[in-house]
């Protein structure tokens, strides 16, 4: 499969995911200028499918719905990028970026929470004063953690069940 074809496949998935087009005349329009997208681009050439996929694959491991929101917020957003950075300007990219546009307000959380996890990424774990907050804010994690681990659901579900009052 070629590269174009996954991103077909993602906008299928972003489409059907989100709701946003009921309406299956836009949706074939939407295809019709994804056909005209891949003729500028000349996506048929072989080397589109040199070293596979590079959104799909990552939208397998994103399971949950809040999840994907996040995920789908990303990669929506990297084709809004790309699109402003094509010197086409002709009428099905501007409204495939419309489009896409308009999915992206949807999804207004996700760009905060890449954020928060680029963040805890750079975070220098041996530095003194950082390892210091860290430890104070343990046992707060911990809380967080047993709150929302699937055991601890099940046993408060389990007892509320127990309970005949």
């Amino acid at each position: 499969m070629t590269c174009q074809i996954y991103r077909l496949f993602l906008l299928s998935v972003i489409t059907t995911y989100f709701g946003r087009f009921g309406n299956s005349l836009i949706l074939a329009q939407l295809q019709d200028d994804i056909d005209k997208l891949k003729a500028d681009f000349n996506s048929s050439h072989s080397d589109v499918a040199d070293g596979g996929p590079i959104f799909t694959d990552k939208l397998k491991n994103w399971t949950e719905r809040n999840e994907k929101r996040i995920i789908l917020s990303q990669i929506v957003s990297l084709y809004l990028k790309m699109f402003e950075n094509t010197k086409n300007s002709s009428a099905h990219v501007k409204h495939i970026s419309e489009e896409l546009s308009t999915l992206n307000k949807s999804l207004p959380d996700g760009l905060q929470k890449v954020k928060d996890l680029m963040d805890l990424a750079k975070l220098q774990m041996n530095d003194f004063k950082i390892q210091r907050k860290a430890v104070n804010e343990l046992l707060s994690v911990l809380q967080k953690l047993v709150e929302t681990s699937p055991s601890h659901k099940r046993k408060r579900s389990q007892s509320q069940r127990r309970c005949k009052c």
